[in-house]
């Protein structure tokens, strides 16, 4: 498998962002939880942000401190092995609370490596 560039791995995490928000316009927890199609696309997109996160640059990711990159991590890796287990609650508050954040560092680091 070629090896992708910081760029593109920063790419997919505001793209699967960009989707993630786009699909749950106008849900609210309980249309979530009980729309099956909605979280597994959701959790799909939180798989690809946790790969993605997992290949950036270790000096990226200390540079943005804020951000908790080894829970983004471990969400990867509940989503592949724990699937049965992931609470719809947890997912929402991942997808409405703490998404900004990150997608704000995605964003700096991209820019910052366009200049």
């Amino acid at each position: 498998m070629a090896r992708h560039s910081a760029r593109v791995w920063l790419v997919d995490i505001c793209g699967e962002i960009s989707g993630i928000r786009e699909l749950i316009k106008g849900a609210d927890l309980a249309t979530f939880a009980s729309n099956w199609a909605m979280k597994r696309a959701v959790e799909h997109a939180l798989l690809i942000v946790a790969e993605a996160a997992k290949h950036l640059p270790s000096e990226m990711k200390e540079s943005q401190p804020n951000v908790p990159w080894q829970k983004i991590h471990g969400l990867g890796n509940l989503l592949r092995h724990e699937y049965r287990s992931i609470d719809p609650e947890v997912l929402w508050s991942i997808v409405t609370e703490h998404l900004d954040a990150l997608d704000r560092a995605a964003a700096a680091l991209l820019e910052k490596l366009e200049e």
